[in-house]
């Protein structure tokens, strides 16, 4: 073996220690000019290409499988001949995933001339392919995600039969396990798989080509022009930064590693504790995935679910993010207060040079926002977008060159590797579940559970996001969540508003005549407003079969639609509880890394200061926050600001001065009442009695300036 061949080696050995192989090397080479391949192939397919669903989906595996194979070991080691043996591997499987999705290509015609009928080859292929998306998802996600799809698959082809009660499933002969999984459009191909290659790539590929422009740079000045003056400001900046940022990223992680490197030690310079610093980082990167309008690959999940459009849902996520943020930078506020902490405005850019410099990349956003709105698909908007981001570089002193652009189209295929495995491997447990029946099951369930109580019922779907958190990434927590219990939120929620509408006395004479039929008595009281306590009573009494007629005939579409938006919202944000609740928090590990803090500590310290994520989908439960009335909305949020500023008062025992025990549970009264914008008679009180707080406390003394 030459030297030169001896010195590659070692570089693979150096490589295949860690987790992640780097960029250097033989390999890295090899990763980087095919994620510039495949960045090109989905670039064309997305556009001017015209394949069908379940050949984009193959393809969409087989490229990403290559990727997956190379970029995360198979495992680590630690000498040449186990890195020659590991590399090998990984080329081989790699080769394998890309066979697999060209198999499915030249023969699916074939299998269906031969009626479905499997032959040896399609055996083969399609435990192969199986095989992989459960060995590629272990090495970038971990074993939880294996196991389910390992689980439900074997409770759909064998155990299911066995199981007594509910939960029984005569099962379905492993041929035509293998083809739901494999060569339809349901299982690991499926809509899922569908959304990764379309939407959630073009997205995240957009936002690796705003990165590599320098807007990272840009919105971390940005945010310390707008807030950076004001008390708290390096922490008001970590937070108007990480949802600048979260807005073209949509990963918590990313967000976290990318923005922390410069806000924690701005924070901790200033005098805010290395645990507080990392603390407010880590929550407030974990909003990146609430901010439009990327969000993750949930918006175009969720838009899949719901068959609501993408514009609108993200159109409706604004105030309620900007909630969640502005909830964070109460806590900042209030621990700058707490601490008197200094502004050294000197380090505070010109809001004229930062424009100057980098008011280019404003254009980008508003082509994709405007593409948006004129009608244009999210995949066709974010491709135009992109041609937006190069064009627009050319605008500034450093524009985008040829190696700029092979180095965003590389790095956008190595960003969504782990999201494309993840996605396409949990197509696969959302299809058992969705032919097993499992889902509706598991809804009746939690209902029976709760007693029809929605609040109940609300906290059994967040610990169950929290416990599955604590294996799955809040994606495929999301989807998980999503397929098995929004349709038992989404019952109740539409029969609150039901109560409600009956309570008013709205009723057609359709439903008077289904009362009428059941409960004879209550003739007389029919179509007159009546107690919240009568009218649910009168709604327990319908017929489960004859229910959903008489919800269609008292509460228009549009309260239906924003119903079902509201219960899929409600278990979108509650799956990121797991980015900021220990013991598992990737972004609080990230951010405690760059700060130097205790990561458990820090969890708890995040946990507290992410309470957003908990209190903000009570409004979308009980209010029609998400009803696309601006009007509405503004109103909601404003009350809202203002409850949570009195609870943020509460948790931190402080607001604009020190707050005793006794008046912590009058701040938690005041707080409740003002997230109840439905009690109008009270909430002029609440405000009033907040304002006193205010007043009274701030005459204490301040505490004494920190060091600095």
């Amino acid at each position: 073996m030459s030297k030169q061949q001896d010195n590659s080696y070692k570089e693979e050995v150096e490589e295949t220690k860690a987790v992640v192989r780097s960029a250097t090397g033989h390999t890295g080479k090899t990763i980087y000019i095919f994620g510039i391949l495949i960045s090109l192939i989905h670039i064309y397919l997305n556009t001017i290409g015209t394949v069908s669903e379940l050949w984009m989906s193959a393809i969409h595996f087989g490229l990403f499988g290559v990727m997956a194979a190379l970029i995360y070991p198979a495992k680590a080691v630690k000498n040449i001949s186990g890195a020659r043996w590991v590399l090998r591997m990984d080329y081989l499987l790699g080769a394998l995933a890309l066979l697999t999705a060209l198999y499915l290509i030249d023969q699916e015609v074939a299998l269906f001339d031969r009626g479905q009928t499997f032959i040896a080859s399609d055996w083969f292929f399609s435990i192969a392919a199986v095989l992989l998306i459960i060995e590629f998802a272990r090495r970038t996600t971990g074993w939880v995600i294996p196991v389910l799809i390992i689980f439900s698959m074997s409770y759909m082809g064998w155990w299911g039969q066995y199981i007594d009660g509910v939960f029984n499933f005569p099962g379905l002969s492993w041929e035509v396990v293998m083809f739901r999984s494999y060569f339809s459009t349901e299982g690991m191909f499926g809509p899922i798989a569908r959304i990764s290659s379309t939407y959630a790539f073009m997205f995240i590929l957009f936002g690796a080509f705003l990165l590599k422009s320098g807007a990272g740079d840009f919105l971390i000045d940005l945010a310390r022009c707008a807030v950076g003056r004001f008390v708290g400001g390096p922490g008001l900046v970590a937070v108007f930064g990480s949802a600048l940022m979260g807005s073209i990223s949509g990963s918590a992680v990313a967000n976290t590693v990318s923005t922390g490197v410069i806000t924690i030690p701005m924070m901790k310079r200033s005098g805010f504790s290395a645990r507080f610093a990392a603390s407010v980082e880590a929550a407030a990167s974990t909003g990146g995935q609430l901010m439009p309008p990327i969000m993750g690959a949930g918006a175009f999940i969720m838009a899949t679910y719901t068959q609501i459009s993408y514009l609108d849902i993200i159109a409706v996520s604004v105030l309620p993010a900007l909630l969640y943020f502005l909830s964070m930078m109460y806590f900042v506020r209030i621990e700058a207060r707490k601490q008197n902490i200094v502004v050294h405005e000197d380090d505070i850019p010109k809001f004229s040079e930062v424009m100057k410099q980098g008011g280019h990349l404003i254009i980008p956003i508003a082509v994709l926002v405007g593409l948006l709105m004129y009608g244009f698909t999210p995949t066709y908007a974010a491709g135009l977008a992109i041609v937006s981001v190069i064009a627009a570089t050319w605008l500034s002193n450093k524009p985008m060159r040829l190696m700029d652009v092979l180095d965003a189209l590389s790095l956008g295929a190595r960003n969504m590797t782990s999201t494309a495995i993840l996605l396409i491997g949990v197509g696969i447990v959302v299809s058992v579940v969705s032919t097993t029946g499992v889902g509706n099951t598991f809804s009746i369930m939690i209902s029976d559970w709760a007693g029809g109580s929605l609040m109940i019922t609300l906290i059994l779907v967040a610990l169950a996001s929290l416990v599955l958190g604590m294996g799955l990434p809040v994606t495929a927590a999301y989807i998980v969540l999503g397929t098995l219990s929004a349709p038992a939120i989404y019952q109740l929620i539409v029969e609150t508003r039901l109560i409600d509408a009956i309570a008013s006395g709205q009723m057609t004479d359709m439903v008077r005549g289904i009362i009428m039929l059941v409960a004879p008595e209550q003739a007389a009281n029919l179509g007159q407003p009546m107690s919240p306590e009568a009218a649910q009573a009168l709604v327990r009494l319908i017929p489960s079969a004859m229910l959903s007629m008489v919800q269609e005939q008292i509460l228009s579409p549009a309260v239906l639609t924003t119903a079902l938006l509201s219960a899929h919202m409600i278990i979108f944000w509650l799956s990121q509880d797991s980015n900021v609740t220990p013991p598992v928090c990737l972004t609080v590990f990230a951010a405690a890394a760059i700060a130097g803090s205790k990561p458990m500590q820090t969890g708890f310290t995040a946990w507290k200061i992410a309470k957003g994520i908990y209190i903000i989908p009570l409004l979308f439960a009980y209010t029609p926050f998400l009803n696309g009335d601006w009007f509405l909305a503004l109103e909601i949020f404003a009350w809202a600001a203002l409850g949570i500023y009195a609870l943020a008062g509460a948790f931190q025992n402080y607001l604009e001065g020190p707050v005793g025990w006794r008046m912590r549970p009058l701040l938690v009264i005041i707080g409740g009442v003002l997230l109840w914008p439905e009690m109008d008679y009270l909430l002029r009180v609440g405000a009033v009695l907040l304002l006193l707080v205010i007043f009274f406390v701030s005459r204490e003394p301040l505490a004494k300036p920190l060091a600095q």
